[in-house]
């Protein structure tokens, strides 16, 4: 079990910094960027290796989990040595907002970056999309048959037919968005129905391959994990669809990864020249055409097809800076998830 303690120990982020690899082989020096980075390791070091060449100035990336870095900045405070934080998820980045380690972002900076995809706060700002799915085996269970709502899998008749990675961050922050728009006890009963009826796997990939092998109809998952396999070889995914719930439904909600500049960092200037590169047309098109799947957040940059666009999905709107992630890991631990 992993309680809440665990999550929040230095001791497991401590380890971090002893396995952190430097952008391009540049070793962190007084004039170099250092980003703590939660992101795509493959997606961050493009951005990186692009901006490095264009601008001059050298790029080390420090690489962990959303959860891990965000209390490793937490702990480091003041004293950190990052300039820039990089997330999946917004959890992490509320983590360390609410510990007032940000600096305000540029305004030409947010400016760019739709209001959906950004904090009211204006601390830091989306850099990259996913959206939650529903991925299903047709041989298993027809179309018309799936769920309408996300929140009809806390229903009894779904026990043994679902799956979902609940120690992961990815869907942390699903049931963070559950408990910012359907509220606690919505969310408890949704955890409870989970806890006594959901396939419990060790990530969205395990997850879909899951689906794929029949152990299951369902599983919750993010988008870009599908259409990566399926842009590969499809074995994790070939017997498998998609499903997106829409309609402004928890299951259509749209997590946004963020990126931030820390206010106690030596390289301000610098640190936000990054955060605009990386959310300017240049870093959102690596995005968009790039490995990923993930979804560019300005706009006149397409996601990768076959996509379906961003704005077609209607997922509910939510401020990122509203998800609680330190909540919903107090009520994952309660149901006995975590």
């Amino acid at each position: 079990m992993l309680h809440r303690a665990a999550i929040l120990t230095l001791a497991a982020v401590t380890v971090l910094l002893t396995g952190c690899s430097s952008s391009a082989g540049v070793a962190a020096g007084s004039d170099t960027l250092v980003i703590y980075n939660a992101q795509h390791e493959q997606l961050t070091q493009e951005w990186a290796d692009a901006f490095t060449k264009q601008t001059g100035i050298a790029v080390s990336l420090r690489n962990g989990g959303d959860s891990e870095l965000a209390n490793q900045l937490v702990a480091e405070g003041k004293a950190s040595k990052a300039d820039v934080f990089l997330t999946e998820n917004s959890p992490a980045m509320s983590l360390v907002d609410n510990a007032g380690l940000f600096a305000t972002v540029d305004p030409d900076t947010l400016a760019a970056v739709p209001a959906a995809y950004r904090p009211a706060s204006g601390t830091w700002v989306g850099i990259a999309a996913r959206s939650t799915v529903l991925v299903y085996n047709p041989s298993l269970i027809a179309e018309k048959d799936l769920p309408a709502s996300l929140m009809d899998l806390a229903d009894p008749a779904w026990n043994g037919k679902w799956g979902a990675a609940p120690s992961g961050a990815d869907f942390q922050a699903i049931v963070s968005a559950m408990l910012q728009s359907q509220g606690a006890d919505a969310t408890r009963h949704w955890l409870a129905g989970m806890k006594a009826g959901a396939q419990i796997y060790a990530n969205n990939i395990a997850t879909m391959k899951a689906v794929n092998a029949g152990e299951i109809p369902v599983g919750v998952i993010y988008h870009y994990y599908w259409y990566r396999d399926q842009d590969g070889t499809k074995e994790n995914s070939g017997n498998t669809r998609l499903h997106y719930f829409g309609h402004q439904d928890p299951g259509a909600f749209v997590s946004v990864s963020g990126g931030g500049v820390l206010a106690s960092s030596t390289h301000q200037a610098d640190a936000q020249r990054f955060l605009a590169w990386v959310t300017g047309e240049q870093g959102q098109r690596i995005l968009g055409q790039g490995y990923s799947f993930e979804y560019p957040v300005i706009a006149g940059v397409p996601a990768r097809s076959p996509l379906p666009p961003l704005d077609s999905l209607d997922a509910p709107t939510i401020d990122p800076s509203t998800l609680n992630g330190t909540q919903v890991v107090d009520l994952m631990t309660e149901a006995g998830l975590l």
